[in-house]
């Protein structure tokens, strides 16, 4: 009897099991699923606060635009302290589920606050510090759980899915924030958005506890590495050069707290209608997530997240312009969606299979840090400059600026660089 070339490997039963192993290594891991809705419920949470935050200190407490521009910044910067740490130890004794489990902690908490300090300034700071402060614990182990439980070849589509279902968060989120500001009488207002919200993150801090699985190599592999290993990685040349990239982006970048308060200027928006602006940028992430994901997996996730900055260009020349209106703002709130989609996964699943695996929590976290870095300044930047001219003049300012940027970050990483999975 012939037996064609590769044998026994051609028979139909062969190769029904092979395609059944290929479908398996192709298949999102549930764990990831589980990490989603997750970040899906702590969504709806911090959305509810980010959808009203800015209106609630330039409008209601009549703070100066340079108070919101170190509070937002504040907000960015605040991760970059405990986030490389936090994640080192996770890597070292591989708790990255426990690491996680209290910044969501700490995040849920910090929601109590806001109507506690009320009107104080330093007191808004401290509120935000300790929700940065727990966002700054859970990103990393988050990423790297989501990393390391995925093959190499669908990283982009993993971090994708993820996206996908924390963005249906960021969708509800502000939507429920409506209702809490419609159905409560004005001087409670704001005080129900914020108890909601901490009810909201108790439940998703439940469920990482039942539904996520930690990830733990097996008792002979790891390696106890000293602290010096994890700022190391920034020796990798290609590496090194992504974090520089991404900071340099970072500095160019306005954030949404600013362009929704760009928006509320120019169009005079209600507490309730400012909240809704926020539903526009998420419901297009939501569409173009796991899109972008796949299509980053097939052409290069590089790519992806320099176009992903281009998007980002247009909803400055969009918000620069002369022109207004309700069509215009939600061109620029889809757009803006689209640059996050592009974007935000789509980094991690670049840097993540650069990283050796007992420092990949470490290496995001390093990653995230330097561009929440970048952030700080850009808002503090903003904050300054737009309390001494107009707010169209800013971002006009931030045009060249993102231009600049894209172009350092496209000399500093090439496409075909950094793509090689590490053991």
């Amino acid at each position: 009897m012939y037996i064609p070339r590769g044998g026994a490997a051609t028979t139909p039963a062969v190769r029904e099991q092979t395609a059944r192993v290929r479908a398996a290594r192709e298949r999102v891991p549930r764990n990831v699923y589980a990490l989603g809705f997750v970040s899906l419920l702590t969504d709806v949470s911090a959305e509810m606060i980010t959808s009203v935050v800015g209106y609630y200190l330039l409008v209601y407490l009549q703070v100066s635009t340079i108070t919101v521009g170190f509070l937002d910044g504040l907000y960015s910067a605040i991760p970059v302290l405990l986030s490389l740490t936090a994640a080192y130890l996770a890597d070292r004794y591989q708790r990255r589920k426990l690491l996680a489990g209290i910044g969501y902690g700490l995040s849920a908490v910090s929601k109590l606050g806001f109507p506690v300090v009320g009107r104080s300034v330093s007191g808004l700071g401290l509120v935000q510090g300790a929700d940065r402060l727990g966002k700054g614990l859970r990103t990393a182990p988050r990423d790297a759980l989501i990393s390391l439980s995925t093959p190499a070849s669908i990283q982009g589509r993993a971090f994708g899915v993820h996206r996908t279902m924390d963005t249906v968060g960021a969708f509800l989120g502000p939507l429920i924030a409506v209702v809490a500001l419609g159905l409560s009488v004005a001087a409670t207002a704001f005080d129900a958005v914020f108890v909601v919200s901490f009810c909201i993150a108790t439940i998703g801090l439940l469920a990482l506890l039942l539904l996520v699985a930690d990830h733990r190599e097996p008792a002979a592999t790891p390696r106890k590495v000293p602290f010096r290993a994890a700022l190391g990685l920034l020796a990798d040349k290609e590496f090194r050069r992504v974090c520089l990239a991404a900071t340099v982006l970072g500095v160019a970048w306005i954030s949404d707290t600013f362009i929704y308060l760009v928006i509320q200027q120019r169009l005079a928006l209600t507490a309730v209608q400012y909240a809704l602006l926020a539903v526009g940028t998420s419901g297009s992430y939501l569409l173009l997530a796991v899109p972008a994901g796949r299509i980053a997996d097939r052409i290069g996730r590089w790519r992806v997240f320099l176009c992903g900055h281009l998007a980002l260009l247009v909803v400055y020349l969009l918000l620069a312009g002369p022109f207004g209106g309700p069509v215009l703002v939600c061109v620029t709130l889809a757009v803006h969606g689209f640059f996050y989609a592009m974007t935000d996964g789509v980094l991690m699943a670049h840097a993540g299979p650069m990283l050796p695996r007992e420092l990949r929590t470490a290496g995001l976290a390093l990653l995230q840090s330097v561009r929440a870095l970048g952030a700080f300044v850009s808002s503090l930047a903003f904050g300054f400059a737009w309390s001494v001219m107009g707010s169209r003049e800013v971002v006009g300012g931030y045009v060249v600026a993102l231009l600049l940027a894209l172009v350092a970050a496209a000399c500093l990483v090439h496409p075909e660089k950094g793509t090689v999975p590490r053991p």
